[in-house]
């Protein structure tokens, strides 16, 4: 796409000349005004105002109401025709690839992008900037791009839209088609006939839009490195070059210009001659909802029958984001739920494939649903023959017409086909073919969407090529020394595979699903003869299996071929594929067979959708192949395949490509060291989708780290990192510390097990003094000691996004801790933090405590080991009576004893905002339980309560027990390994008769016996059946 120029105070054209920007301006105007260009009348002065009152502007503004009245969703437009995604140019995917592998592809999902509003779609996006001249909007068949843009028609005449433009000149290329040549001033007649009625008076260029709706259904396809320039408006040329010499600006260049076209047709325009670039994005789950609910407004039920049906199957229901498809498959699922098929039809029931999705329009169709009541429905024997009648018309129409890229047809082509134009008259091809007049008095013909065109090729093409001795592809003349079927559809599966705009592949699929057993048995005695699939379909599915060949990478053809085998009905390839995946027993499966079977399996699978997980199965070669298919996932998990810096190479054009639709990649446990990490981090200067990286457990040394903090300084998607268990080392920690003072959207690093030591946690607080994005920083083993601390806490003073620390298995000592402290007084924003395995001992942990009765942030603290008795205990406890935001306190593997449990029991008689205590491996004997007892019979916020490990006895689980009779709030108590002994669990087992808030209790490890395990679990059944017991 071309960029727009800054706006400059002296623009003006030039010339005078009749070819001169300025001449052609003047023919325009002279045009709209009803006068030859050979007048000299003076020009009237013109009301400047954008609609203004002038009776010609309202008799243009009129015709054009009239001309779009009853268009669907007319006045009243879905928010998704209201707001347009900006995108930067096409993908290789929108170039190269059929509309729906696209929607399959990226599972029916846009790429995050700026919108911008139907007002705004012509206004410029800065005030520095200019509108845009041409503008292009893409959208893949059936989308709605002819309804945007007769709602942009309908709003602009009554006053509501493109309030800058004195006239649109709203043309199709369905219209344009008719021509064979055209000048530009008999374009602009052509829309308003009677523009020459009367003089407009101009003083003053008024400004027009041009918009030429369905490029994808031009005749010709637009040539600019061949077209010949022209600048006279009333000069007659083919059509085409007349289009490209608009759009070039040879002609009318003060004329803005919009396009409408599917994706892959859009590419014929130059990008350096766009100047804006518009997507409409497909339904979102709401309005797949609201779409059918609103094609079954007086049955609730049905509409929800209908939508329950799309949503079983994926793959339908990804298409639904397709309103044309959505509104085909709610008509076709609608006739099935009506026909109520018995019992014994179990098999004609909910469609799973494409196929079978049309055959049921089709039964439709031939069933006349939407006729006139009253009407007797048609007998068998002309159900017969009027179907086949259509497919063998309409069929070889629609199939010529996808071979040459024709999907517009006229009366002309309808005889060249021998169509009977009576046909078109009857309730069946009313389904398949729309009707429409165009502004010349002809007809114009389509499919009324492009999936129908292929399903009624696809029946002609079965129907032919049962007979044909010639090939129907080009209807040479020639026999072929074998004929039948099955040299018919080994062509048929040839050229599609050639095919590299993939046009073919959807036709390949129905000719496929046409061989079924449920697609038989859908259309036997009306479009197929019972059981005449079983001749060929094990024959086809082999054909189709040896298209597999061993491509370097698996492409499209590829993965459409495992389409076809689904529409077949010959899913044994694919099945075994998704059991290996299951099992982990991928790495075995290596064949192309099997890779393209996975390639299809990551854009289909159910278990796919959220994550594909191919840890410890590929190797570089099958990764290599998969590289087309990987870009569309958005979660990767890579772990433990053994992947070395080459293969991040491989992953870093991925992650560079413009399709890249990544979001989640995770590499751990792999043998990737600097190099491979500079691979990754040039992807990152480039790449747009990813937001979480995962590079644990790897060789990345600081250097490896420096490439990937200069990336950090230019990225601003990634929001996740993990780096742990490297050798980062001060070096990279410093550099990865320089990054974070300038970027904004990284909110976790995980920096753990990477010897940074106390200059790498230096280096970080000075960058956490201003970075504003980072929210989770974890330091674990990093050999950090008091210094390290001191400098991070002086940091927390500062800053306000940090949410979550670790610092477990450092160095920090009570020294260190008295930082914290200080620290914990001032920050307000701290909510984690985990302190676990360090050198605090009760004086650390007591200044701590103090701290935690002033804050009130902080809502999680980890201190476990960390040597501390019953007088860091009773400060935590005095704290926890004060505090009113610690929902979680560890305190495992610290020798507090009965004194210092007794002091924490005693404050959750106050606390009312403690909801999990960890107390394992404690040193808590049945005094410290009793306390904790007598707390529970009080306390009604705390739901975790671990006690595991410590010697409580029976005594203590009495004591338990009795507080289980009245507490209500806890959810989950582990007794395990605490010398219960059967009596000691029998009684918290026989206490929960009163309790109903229990989930989950541990009595392991306590010597109950077999005996006891079953009298407990008996007691447990009967007085607490919701509870889960471990024993």
């Amino acid at each position: 796409m071309r960029k727009q120029e800054v706006r400059t105070g002296g623009e003006a054209g030039q010339g005078r000349g009749p070819g001169s920007p300025a001449g052609q301006v003047k023919v325009l105007v002279d045009l709209l005004a009803g006068k030859s260009s050979q007048s000299s009348q003076t020009p009237q002065t013109l009301d400047r105002t954008p609609h203004g009152d002038d009776s010609r502007i309202q008799k243009c503004q009129e015709a054009l109401l009239n001309r779009v009245k009853g268009s669907p969703e007319l006045g009243g437009p879905s928010p998704r025709l209201t707001s347009l995604l900006l995108v930067e140019g096409l993908t290789d995917l929108q170039l190269k690839e059929h509309d729906f592998t696209q929607v399959e592809t990226t599972r029916g999902g846009w790429h995050p992008a700026r919108t911008i509003a139907l007002e705004r779609l012509f206004l410029p996006l800065s005030r520095v900037s200019i509108p845009p001249r041409i503008s292009i909007t893409i959208g893949v068949a059936g989308v709605g791009k002819t309804t945007l843009v007769r709602n942009f028609v309908h709003l602009w005449a009554r006053g509501q839209v493109g309030k800058d433009f004195s006239l649109l000149l709203p043309l199709t290329f369905r219209d344009l088609n008719t021509y064979e040549k055209l000048s530009a001033d008999r374009l602009i007649r052509s829309v308003f006939p009677h523009i020459g009625e009367s003089g407009l008076a101009a003083a003053a260029l008024p400004k027009i839009l041009l918009i030429l709706d369905g490029l994808d259904e031009c005749k010709t396809p637009l040539d600019f490195s061949n077209t010949v320039a022209c600048t006279d408006p009333k000069k007659e040329i083919q059509v085409d070059h007349l289009i490209t010499n608009i759009i070039r600006g040879n002609l009318f260049p003060e004329v803005s210009v919009w396009v409408t076209s599917r994706p892959g047709v859009a590419g014929q325009i130059p990008g350096g001659l766009v100047d804006r670039m518009t997507e409409i994005r497909g339904f979102n789950e709401e309005e797949i909802k609201v779409c059918l609910e609103e094609m079954f407004p007086e049955d609730h039920t049905l509409s929800d029958w209908v939508l329950r049906q799309v949503q079983a199957d994926r793959a339908l229901y990804l298409m639904c984001t397709v309103p044309a498809f959505c509104r085909l498959a709610g008509s076709a699922l609608g006739h099935l739920s009506r026909t109520k098929p018995g019992p014994q039809d179990s098999a004609l029931w909910t469609p799973r494939t494409l196929c079978e999705l049309y055959s049921w329009y089709f039964r439709m169709a031939l069933g006349g649903d939407g006729q006139e009541k009253g009407k007797a429905s048609p007998r068998i024997e002309q159900v017969a023959h009027s179907s086949r009648k259509m497919v063998g018309t309409l069929g070889r129409l629609a199939f010529h017409g996808l071979v040459r890229r024709k999907y517009v047809f006229y009366e002309q082509d309808l005889k060249a086909f021998g169509v009977d134009l009576a046909l078109l008259q009857s309730a069946l091809c009313g389904c398949f073919l729309r009707r429409e007049e165009t502004l010349v008095s002809s007809t114009a013909y389509c499919f009324t969407h492009l999936s129908l065109q292929e399903f009624v090729a696809a029946a002609y093409y079965y129907s032919a090529s049962k007979r044909a001795i010639f090939d129907l592809f080009t209807e040479g003349g020639v026999s072929w020394p074998r004929l039948g079927f099955l040299t018919h559809f080994r062509s048929a599966a040839q050229r599609a595979m050639q095919a590299e705009d993939g046009r073919l592949d959807v036709f390949l699929r129905f000719l496929s699903g046409l061989l079924s057993p449920r697609v038989n048995a859908l259309l036997a005695g009306s479009l197929l003869a019972q059981g005449e699939h079983q001749g060929y379909r094990a024959q086809v599915a082999e054909l189709l299996q040896g298209c597999l060949r061993p491509d370097v990478a698996v492409c499209a053809r590829a993965v459409n071929t495992l389409h076809c085998l689904h529409e077949l009905q010959h899913t044994e390839l694919a099945r075994s594929v998704e059991e290996a995946m299951r099992s982990g027993g991928l790495a075995g499966l290596t064949s192309p067979q099997h890779r393209a079977a996975l390639a299809y399996l990551l854009q289909v699978s159910d278990a796919c959708a959220q994550e594909a997980n191919l840890s410890l199965c590929l190797s570089k070669g099958v990764l290599q192949s998969l590289l087309p298919q990987l870009l569309y996932c958005r979660s990767l998990r890579l772990d433990n395949n053994q992947f070395q810096d080459p293969v991040m190479d491989l992953l870093g054009s991925v992650l560079s490509g413009k399709d890249c639709r990544i979001q989640r990649i995770s590499l751990a446990e792999n043998q990737i060291s600097n190099k491979g990490a500079k691979a990754l981090a040039r992807s990152l200067l480039v790449n747009r989708s990813l937001t979480a990286l995962d590079l644990r457990s790897n060789s990345i040394g600081p250097q490896g780290a420096k490439a990937l903090a200069d990336a950090l300084k230019i990225n601003r998607t990634l929001a996740f990192l993990s780096l742990q268990s490297n050798a980062i080392r001060d070096n990279g920690a410093r550099s990865v510390a320089e990054a974070l003072a300038a970027n904004r959207t990284l909110s976790v690093l995980q920096f753990s097990s990477n010897s940074i030591g106390d200059g790498g946690a230096e280096a970080l607080a000075m960058a956490l003094e201003v970075n504003q994005g980072l929210e989770s920083l974890d330091l674990q083993s990093n050999s950090i000691s008091d210094a390290g601390v001191a400098a991070l806490m002086g940091a927390l003073c500062a800053n306000q996004t940090l949410i979550s620390l670790n610092l477990r298995e450092n160095s920090i000592s009570s020294e260190g801790a008295r930082e914290l402290a200080r620290a914990l007084c001032i920050n307000r924003t701290l909510k984690n933090l985990d302190l676990t395995a360090n050198l605090l001992h009760d004086q650390g942990a007591q200044a701590i405590a103090v701290a935690m009765r002033e804050n009130q942030a902080l809502t999680s603290l980890h201190l476990q080991w960390n040597f501390i008795q019953a007088g860091a205990a009773k400060a935590l406890g005095q704290a926890l009576q004060l505090n009113r935001s610690l929902t979680s306190l560890d305190l495992q593997e610290n020798a507090i004893g009965d004194e210092g449990a007794s002091a924490v029991a005693s404050a959750l008689k106050a606390n009312t905002a403690l909801t999990a205590l960890y107390l394992q491996v404690a040193s808590i004997g049945s005094r410290g339980a009793q306390a904790l007892g007598d707390a529970l019979a009080v306390n009604r916020t705390l739901e975790i309560l671990d006690l595991r490990g410590n010697t409580i006895g029976a005594a203590g689980a009495k004591a338990l027990a009795n507080a289980l009779k009245v507490n209500s709030s806890l959810r989950r108590l582990n007794l395990q390994e605490n010398s219960l002994g059967m009596d000691g669990a029998i009684c918290v087992a026989t206490a929960l008769s009163g309790n109903h808030g229990l989930q989950h209790i541990n009595l392991q490890g306590n010597h109950i016996g077999e005996s006891g395990a079953r009298m407990i679990s008996e007691a447990i059944r009967t007085n607490a059946p919701s509870c889960t017991v471990e024993m």
